[in-house]
Parts: structure tokens; sequence; C-alpha cells
């Protein structure tokens, strides 16, 4: 055999022979080295070097008149955030961030960071979505849903009208219980009519039956904030004002739940149609009713409704707990002459001390449909959004660190200006700095940190707190452009139904529109609600 004529095709006994001629390795080796820099030069690994560059930058080119943590959290925040909005890396493990992050820039220890992430806000949502799971597993929310759809949809179906009786339900739901409550009660109904339609969370989401699904969950999301600004026991931040003005004005008259709704109610019902008008001009198209009544059928949905027959003792149960449940949340907390519950407890058990206590419950009544069976067990359980908590968790870490590091003393100075402002514009600027802010930490802590600081700047101005104070917490509410805004967006985006371009594409608008409505109620109906061009109270006492 002449090896020569072989060499090429066959293998060599000698352990020093090359498996592949010198030049195909060299050519592989050039291939494999570009295939190699190529994929480290895609989108994602540029957006997941995104965060710490910026965070560099900041820590080496940003001076503050601060102590260095300052300087520090804003780089960590840079970082957090650029993760946030490219999804770099997943939502839930971003979450995480604060706790490596704070201790290595120095912010704050790791028990401290821990403990933000269980917050009674947290246990709150944490009771009241296992409350969820069981409305879902015993398809209540489904009777829910046919029942909404077969009053509001119209033969053939009427897109706009559907959307409506959907949102108002949910704003009006909103309107007596928290407002992260009513989004988690009313999400499993609303997504109870859209499985119904041929699309699922993350398909065809420019159809016209995706576009409608878009727009009936940050329906759902958008209406449960709007509707909780309208009373004060709609959300925490209308309570949070109210104390504030107790305890600096103790001598003036009280925020009374009449007085605020009655400033309040109109300025929701302006905001809602806003938010009507928009979702209805992005997601309903010309064409889409006829699309959808292939899939909600107004007589099918009867006959659906018929053929789920009378409630079983188990969906009652799971619907009186959570009535109780809102009941719990709305008589916490009343009036100075009528405390509420709370008040026998030293004021010790919040909103989410009855949410986990009602959930605990269903683990213990039994569900009549086996022997021993409850009404829940834990392997139903195993659906927990975890990725909510850990989400919310990071946004009260934040909260934190803005105020221990010493960024909010930063964030205060930069509010002087105010004080040369135009008396017209003091609402509009104060609404847009807090709408700002919120979207990056929750509206509790927007309003906790800011509200004090508008006492203050009202005093050097010496115009009535008020002026200052309602667009302020206000504001705190806008938070509609990202899903760490507040709860109620996690709630809408772990659907998968929308992602966070489709929040800022309706979201912008509807800031917009917020601050614009405010900011010609305020000076107007605020005026004479809140008696803001009258006498200027006496501060009492300061940060």
């Amino acid at each position: 055999m002449n090896t020569a004529d072989t060499s090429s095709n066959t293998i060599s006994d000698d352990p020093k022979t090359p498996l592949l001629p010198v030049h195909d390795r060299t050519i592989q080796r050039q291939s494999s080295s570009h295939s190699s820099l190529t994929s480290l030069l895609t989108p994602g690994n540029f957006y997941i070097l995104l965060g710490p560059l910026l965070c560099a930058i900041i820590c080496l080119l940003v001076k503050l008149d601060a102590p260095v943590t300052s300087r520090n959290m804003l780089a960590v925040l840079a970082w957090i955030f650029s993760w946030w909005m490219t999804e770099a890396v997943p939502m839930p493990i971003t979450s995480m961030a604060p706790l490596f992050l704070f201790p290595l820039f120095g912010i704050a220890s790791s028990d401290e960071v821990m403990k933000s992430y269980m917050d009674d806000v947290i246990s709150l949502v944490l009771g009241s979505f296992i409350l969820a799971l069981a409305v879902e597993h015993y398809n209540i929310h489904r009777r829910l849903a046919l029942n909404i759809t077969h009053l509001f949809c119209g033969d053939p179906v009427n897109p706009p009208l559907l959307l409506l009786g959907i949102c108002g339900t949910t704003a009006f739901v909103s309107m007596w219980m928290h407002n992260v409550a009513a989004a988690v009660m009313m999400m499993p109904v609303a997504t109870g009519i859209l499985q119904r339609l041929p699309v699922g969370p993350g398909q065809a989401q420019n159809s016209v039956v995706g576009k409608f699904c878009k727009a009936v969950v940050l329906g759902v999301i958008y209406s449960a904030a709007v509707g909780g600004m309208s009373t004060l026991t709609g959300t925490g931040v209308n309570l949070i004002l109210v104390g504030m003005w107790k305890s600096y004005f103790p001598q003036a008259d009280p925020i009374s739940f009449s007085t605020w709704s009655f400033f309040a109610l109109p300025l929701a019902l302006v905001i809602f149609f806003a938010l009507w008008a928009i979702l209805c001009l992005l997601y309903c198209s010309r064409g889409s009713g006829q699309v959808l009544s292939a899939y909600l059928d107004k007589a099918h949905l009867k006959r659906e409704l018929e053929m789920l027959g009378p409630m079983a003792f188990a969906e009652k149960m799971v619907l009186a707990i959570f009535g109780v449940l809102i009941v719990l949340w709305m008589t916490r907390s009343l009036t100075d002459d009528i405390p509420g519950w709370g008040a026998l407890f030293g004021g010790l058990a919040g909103d989410g001390t009855v949410s986990v206590l009602m959930a605990t419950l269903l683990f213990i009544i039994p569900s009549k449909k086996q022997k021993g069976e409850k009404l829940m067990d834990w392997n139903k359980c195993k659906k927990l959004p975890w990725g909510i908590i850990l989400l919310l968790g990071a946004g009260f870490a934040i909260a934190d660190g803005v105020k221990s590091s010493g960024l909010a003393d930063v964030l205060s100075k930069a509010l002087d200006f105010l004080e040369k402002a135009p008396y017209l514009a003091i609402a509009p600027i104060v609404c847009l700095i807090s709408a700002t802010i919120t979207e990056f930490t929750s509206n509790n802590s927007t309003t906790t940190l800011l509200v004090p600081l508008l006492i203050q700047i009202a005093k050097t101005m010496n115009v009535h707190p008020l002026l200052l104070m309602v667009p302020g917490a206000i504001g705190a509410q806008f938070s509609f452009l990202l899903p760490t805004g507040t709860p109620s967006n996690i709630v809408g985006f772990t659907t998968g139904h929308i992602e966070i371009k489709d929040m800022i594409k309706t979201g912008l608008p509807l800031k917009i529109c917020g601050i614009a409505a405010l900011s010609f109620l305020m000076p107007t109906l605020g005026a004479y609600v809140f008696r803001t061009n009258g006498e200027v109270p006496f501060v009492q006492s300061f940060m």
C-alpha cells in the first residue's frame, strides 16, 4: 500500500500525527475565534455588561456633595435598573442583586437588606395570591368572567364596551379595598376571559386578539391604581398623606373620607376615561369586534353559565373568605372617632396580617368534596409567583437604601427651585417630580420621602401645604411605566400578555393625562375642597 497516497485519508498509528491536517486546524481555530468573538458581541451580553459599566462610570466620575454611600447608591441603581429595563438577566434574579450589591458597596448589611424582602405589603400579596389560586382552582374566576363578559360584550362583540366593563369593575372594587388586592382579585377574572381566545401569553401578540389581550391586562392594573385614588381606603398613599397632615398640622381640620372623595373621585373619573380612550385607540382596531365575536358569542356564554350549575360549598367558602378579608382590610383603620379593629391590637396588625390569616383558613376548612380534603393544600400552591415576591423585596430594599445612603438628602436639595415656581405651576411640577420618582421606588416610599420635604418647602414659600402635599401624594400613584412601580403592575406583568414596552406605550400618555387633570383640578376644585386659598396653617413640627 502506498502510504503517501493514503495518508490524507487514514488515521496514523503515530500519536504525534495530527488528527486533522494543519491547514484545516488553522481554519477551524480562526472560525472558532470568530464565533467566540461574535457570541461575546451579542446584544444580550452587551446589556449584561451595561449594568456594571454604568455603575463603574458613576463611581469614578460622579461627585456628590454628600457621603460616598449616596454616590454608591446611585451607581447601584444604575446597575439594577439597566438590567431591569433590558431584561439582560431574568427579572427575579436581578431583583436579588441588592442582596449582594448593597453590602459590597457599603450601603447596608446583608441582614438589613434581607428584612426588606418580607414587608407587610409582601405578606399581603403572598396571602392574596394564595386566595387567588383558590379562586382559580375552583373556577370561580371563570364564573365571574362569564358573567362580566355576558353583561358587557354585546352581540356582536363591542370591544370598547367590554373593556369598559372590565376596567369599570376593577376600578369600583379598588375603591373599597387595597389596589394591589383589587388587581390580584380581578386578574384571574380577566385571564379567565382571555382563556376563551386563541392566543396564549407570548404568542401572536401583534394580532387583533393579541392586542385585545394586552388591553385587558393593562386595563386591570391601571384601573386598580385609578380606582384606589378616589377613596382613603383605596391605597396606603392616601392614608399616609392624611396621617402626615394630622401629625404636622394637628390644629387644622382633618381630611375626612368624604372630603377626600369629593376631590379625588372627579379626578379619578377623568383619568379613568382617559385610560379607556387610550386603550381603545391603541388596541381596539377596526374590525376587532368581528374577530372576537367568533370566541365570545353571547348565546354560547349564556349556555356555559348554565352548564356551571349552582355554586358548590367550596366555591361559596372561598368567596366568603375573600369577602371577610375585604371587610377586614376596609375596617382595620377608619376615622379618629371610629379607630377600627386594628386598635384592639395596638396597631400591631397590618393588612398583611389578615391576608395571611385568611389564606391559612383555606388549609383548615374542609372542601366537602372528598373525605379529609381541605379547600387548599400546598401542592395547589406550586404556581405561586415567587418572582413577584423577589421583585417587591427589591423595591423595598431600594427605597430603604435611598434613605440610609444619604441619596434622599441629595434629592431633597434638588427641589429648592420650587420656591421660585409660579402659583399655577406648583401642582404640575410637584406631580411630575413625584410621578417620576415613584417609577423607581414604591408608592408608599415615594410619599413618605417626598411629602415631608414638600411641607418644608410650603413653609418657605408661605403657601398652603396641601397645594404641594396633594399633588405629591397623587403623583406617587402615577406609577404606570415600569413593573417595579407598584405591585399591581407586577401582577399584570407576570401574566405574560404584556411587556415593558407595552406599559411605556400605554402608561406614558396616561401619566401625561393624569398630570394635566391634576394641574387643572388642584387650583380649582382643590382650592374649594381643601381651602388652599385660605389661611396657611402653622407648622407644628418638622423633620
